[in-house]
């Protein structure tokens, strides 16, 4: 084996080939050989005369013991391995290698405390770092990191001889990478060791570095960043409080003289520093310190600099006064920089109305989250001085500004108490407890005056949050004001929002005050009866007070009484007493739009309940969701008599929103029993399981909406229909004998019974839903039935091209059911609908329909219950973009119009990955498509080109916009003209993009185009419409403005 280590040995001196090392690392690790064999066959060169042979068998050796196991060596060979290191750190060639061999060494488990004093010695007698490059400085700090990590007690022992051959080590070093090491090292050895007798040495070979300066090269690849140095030497700098003497002095002049960037450094290591330096310290400095941060405070260059000033000022208060805290009475007077700043800020705050208030109360706001001593005397000082202030008749034009200051101490002071909301502070711990009834006077007069009602409310907010602190009836008292605000405040203006906004607050942990009082007051200002058409005033006001019942009834118990009382007022509009209900002459367009702003109402606080995940919404399936259709059931079977408010569609749609966002919140079970009521009644005519409330439902009339020969108003009701159905769980039955047969029926009655968009599009999505969710239950009606329909509907060549366009949609919902849940027959039937692109009557509807299948709706979704297959847009829209792009260019005139349709359709329907990777072969279609007689259409596509052009696509992309350049801008100008282009959208859209161009296109490239573009851009100014006018100014601004 002896023979193998020589050969690789003499192998590796020729030629230093890693696979050499390797080898024989591998022959030491399967015990062919060992350290013993590799020394002999290495002695001739070890202790040869060359130089550079006798380099390179030290580097050798220490490259094949960095690859050995730990454990094949031993105690013995690490002793003596740890000697001839030693010996040749005095040789100045072998030096580096030697380093090497001791990196590998020192992390050894056999590697003891005798040999690390051997080593630490050996390097403070021979290792000059001054001579030595980076990466050698580099495993010299190692090796003393090793050793401090596994043998500290042993270096411990050496006392002042390992801490002064440290420094004199350390002292001098600048490259970063070393630096992090160092600064590692520091703290340990500040930490632990006892450094007292060199404690300036320590902070002349730390503080020096600070404020870190460095900045990373670009691409560091040793990623090195600024924060990973100025955090490793932070934590040296406050690793002992010894350094605070020598400390301090030098912050102070770094906070004096230093850049904007040195002085945010500077608070920032103040924050960290300070605790650890301890109170007798800080208080010794605090008024140079206090003096520095003044500055800042009171002269800030920027809000964040303030901001970090008052941090430092916390903390420098906290650090003088917690140590005293525990021995501080209650009555205990404060002395010292608390008191001296508060006096100061107190002086400042006698006059409230200038900018310097705002500076200092934001220094006693920052007291408050001190120390609980600081805290009580700060308000003790404040608050009386502010309420003396407001009740002084001299400062009456200052009342606000006062209040504004109070506002934000109240503030402060609550988040100074105690943030858990489940735990009642002790008695005495609510600082502001003392001045509540003062403060709540002096607040509760603000109110009454306009300019100071905002603060007054901001600091009554502030009360309302502080935990502990007002009683019930306080609370009470402080809404009863607050509603009077509301009932004089006719306008919609700040002050109601604000006084919402503690309403609400309040009602989310006392909503008995606001259901005893708020409530019955805005319920009171709604009338029962419709203003007429001329009553705009009250038709605004009672706009007013729903939207102020929206804001307020969110909390469970208070959303309950809305419900009540809003369907009370819908059952007074919408079927009015006797008296009046026989006038058929009466204008029902009043009622109407005041029932759709209740119904609405009580979408939109559902709809955020949902958002916030309310539990209590699924319990309105029982207590709303009945009294809705018992509602409009009942309407429309005597609205064949004479007209009906609730038979208008606007007043079903929202009523069907409402219906689908209850529904959407039960359970598969409770969704079961609600649609067997449902069917009951749309099938069977039975709605007695589903329909409840005050109007009884004649007996002698039957609702048979789906039946043939069904009045309007019944067959209006699919509507409260769909709305039920596209919410339930896919794991729910419908209760008929055959799902297939009754899908077909909803298709049949779309075409032969339906009577308006509405009612169709009901069926429709009602359908779609019902095949995404049970799609495997209905294979037949998917391969036969949706053909039989393609085939009745669609190939027909007699139907109407109203017809053709109804059956297309019904068709487009089928396949867009299927695909958002991947079924193969999806793009079966997409290959249908590019079979109409030669039908001149309805190819741009086909094109539409392929354009939007992918597209984002309300129906089929997650929230519904959709069944919905991740990526389903892309994989679509990578399997027919190609078609597209392909026919758009090779087809001929009117396939090629409806190809352009259809990518406008599809681009606007699917996320922009989905096709940038194609925006080079789309480029010139889209610019084709600008072309297209439809408005619709070339909005669309200056939309996507606008949004290509202002997203800040990628190099080649900004050179695609600018090929085109001189296209785009003769087709935007002809596109924002009035007289060429009748549509107001295409014109702002042409001309947002003529606007942008200019940002992303290179001066050389648009600068033959300019003078054009600013005279056209001059008759857009003079456009009819506003909107436009106000895009030319920016498109034309942009344009002047533009140069090389």
């Amino acid at each position: 084996m002896t023979d193998r280590i020589d050969r690789l040995v003499r192998t590796w001196i020729a030629s230093e080939q890693e696979q050499e090392v390797d080898d024989t690392a591998s022959e030491i690790a399967q015990g062919k050989a060992t350290l013993l064999d590799l020394v002999k066959s290495l002695g001739e060169y070890l202790t040869s005369e060359e130089d550079d042979l006798r380099t390179k068998g030290v580097e050798f050796l220490s490259l094949v013991l960095s690859r050995c196991p730990p454990e094949k060596l031993t105690r013995q060979s690490v002793r003596v391995l740890v000697t001839f290191y030693c010996g040749k750190l005095e040789d100045t060639e072998t030096i580096i290698p030697a380093l090497k061999g001791l990196v590998t060494l020192t992390k050894l488990p056999a590697f003891a405390s005798t040999d690390a004093f051997e080593v630490i010695r050996a390097i403070f007698a021979h290792v000059k770092m001054k001579v030595l490059v980076q990466s050698q400085r580099f495993m010299v700090f190692t090796i003393i990191d090793n050793l401090v990590a596994r043998h500290r007690e042993a270096l411990k022992s050496l006392g002042d001889e390992f801490i002064q051959g440290y420094i004199s080590i350390a002292e001098g070093e600048k490259d970063p990478r070393n630096l992090l090491l160092v600064f590692a090292i520091d703290r340990v050895l500040l930490i632990e060791f006892d450094v007292q007798k060199h404690i300036e040495d320590f902070f002349n070979i730390t503080f020096c570095y600070f404020p870190i300066t460095f900045r990373p090269p670009p691409n560091d690849p040793y990623g090195i960043t600024t924060e990973d140095l100025k955090n490793a030497l932070r934590a040296c700098l406050h690793a002992t409080p010894a350094f605070g003497p020598f400390a301090i002095p030098l912050f102070t002049e770094k906070l004096t003289a230093g850049s904007p960037v040195t002085k945010k450094d500077t608070l920032e290591t103040l924050d960290l520093c300070l605790p650890v330096y301890g109170s007798a310290v800080a208080r010794e400095n605090a008024r140079k310190l206090w003096n520095c941060l003044k500055l800042e405070i009171f002269q800030p260059t920027d809000n964040i600099m303030e901001e970090r000033a008052l941090k430092t000022t916390q903390v420098l208060i906290q650090t003088i006064y917690s140590a005293s805290e525990a021995d501080r009475s209650d009555s205990a007077e404060i002395e010292g920089l608390a008191k001296d700043a508060c006096e100061e800020c107190m002086q400042i705050l006698r006059e409230p109305e200038k900018s310097q208030a705002q500076h200092a109360i934001k220094v006693l706001c920052a007291f408050m989250s001190t120390t609980p001593s600081v805290a009580r005397f700060t308000l003790a000082r404040a608050v009386p001085h502010l309420v003396k202030l407001f009740l002084d008749p001299d400062e009456l034009p200052n009342r606000a500004p006062t209040l504004r200051l109070l506002a934000d101490l109240i503030e402060a002071a609550r988040k100074s108490a105690t943030e858990d909301p489940e735990v009642l502070p002790d008695e005495g711990a609510v600082p502001l407890a003392p001045y509540k009834d003062e403060v709540l006077g002096v607040l509760t007069v603000g109110l009454k005056t306009p300019t100071a009602a905002l603060p007054a409310i901001g600091g009554l907010k502030s009360m309302v949050r502080t935990v502990g602190l007002l009683t019930d009836e306080e609370l009470g008292f402080i809404v009863h004001n607050v509603n009077e605000i509301l009932q004089k405040d006719e306008d919609e203006s700040e002050i109601s929002d604000a006084s919402l906004d503690l309403l609400s607050t309040i009602s989310s942990f006392a909503p008995r005050h606001i259901s005893g009082t708020t409530l019955p007051l805005l319920f009171t200002s709604l009338p029962d009866r419709a203003p007429p058409r001329e009553a705009e005033t009250e038709r605004i006001r009672y706009w007013r007070t729903l939207a102020y019942l929206k804001k307020l009834c969110m909390q469970p118990d208070l959303f309950e009484t809305l419900v009540v009382r809003l369907s009370t007022k819908l059952d007074l509009l919408c079927v009015p007493s006797s008296a009046s209900a026989g006038d058929s002459t009466a204008d029902l367009e009043p009622a109407a739009a005041y029932a759709h702003s209740i119904l609405k109402t009580l979408a939109d606080v559902l709809s955020a309940k949902i958002e916030l995940g309310h539990t209590d919404v699924m319990k309105y399936i029982d207590r709303l969701v009945p009294r809705l259709y018992n509602l409009f059931i009942y309407s429309a079977l005597l609205a064949e008599e004479r007209a009906m408010v609730a038979t208008d569609l606007r007043l079903l749609a929202v009523a069907a929103q409402i219906i689908t966002l209850v529904t959407q919140t039960l359970n598969a079970g409770r969704q079961e029993s609600f649609v067997k009521a449902l069917f009951a009644a749309y099938l069977d005519g039975d709605v007695s399981l589903l329909a409840e409330g005050i109007q009884k439902i004649p007996a002698e009339k039957t609702f048979t909406p789906l039946q043939p020969g069904a009045s309007t108003s019944q067959k209006d009701l699919v509507v409260l229909f769909a709305a039920a159905l596209v919410a339930l769980h896919k794991e729910v039955s419908l209760p008929v004998p055959d799902e297939a047969a009754f899908l077909n029926d909803l298709l049949q009655w779309t075409v032969d019974q339906s009577e308006n968009a509405l009612q169709r599009e009901a069926i429709v999505h009602a359908t779609s839903t019902i095949v995404n969710k049970h799609a495997e239950k209905l294979e037949h009606f998917l391969s036969i039935s949706v053909t039989q329909f393609w085939d009745t509907q669609i190939s027909n060549a007699e139907a109407t091209v109203q017809a053709l366009r109804n059956a297309i949609m019904t068709f487009t919902w089928l396949t867009k059911a299927l695909l958002v849940r991947g079924h193969p027959t999806a793009m079966t039937n997409v290959d249908r609908l590019f079979e109409l692109f030669d039908d001149g009557n309805v190819s741009w509807d086909a094109a539409r329909a392929i354009g939007r299948i992918p597209g984002p709706d309300k129906v089929l979704t997650k929230r519904n219950h959709a069944v919905i297959k991740i990526l389903y847009a892309q994989k679509y829209c990578n399997s027919v973009l190609p078609r597209i792009i392909e026919g758009a260019k090779t087809s001929q005139s009117t396939r090629q119009s409806a190809f352009l349709v259809t990518l406008a359709a599809l681009i606007k329907s699917v996320p922009k990955s989905t096709y940038e990777h194609q925006m080079p072969s789309l480029m010139s279609l889209l610019l084709r498509g600008l072309d297209l007689p439809d408005n619709e259409i070339r909005a669309s596509v200056i939309d996507i080109l606008q949004a290509a052009a202002a997203s800040g696509w990628k190099e080649k992309d900004n050179t695609l916009v600018a090929e085109h350049a001189s296209s785009l801008v003769s087709t935007m100008l002809k596109n924002s003209i009035v007289s060429n282009m009748p549509s107001v959208r295409v014109r702002v859209a042409a001309l947002r993009f003529l606007a942008t161009l200019p940002s992303v296109v290179r001066y050389d490239v648009l600068h033959p185009q300019k003078a054009t573009v600013i005279r056209e851009l001059a008759k857009a100014l003079d456009d009819p419409k506003r909107a436009v006018r106000k895009e030319a100014v920016e498109a034309r601004t942009n344009w002047f403005k533009f140069t090389g």
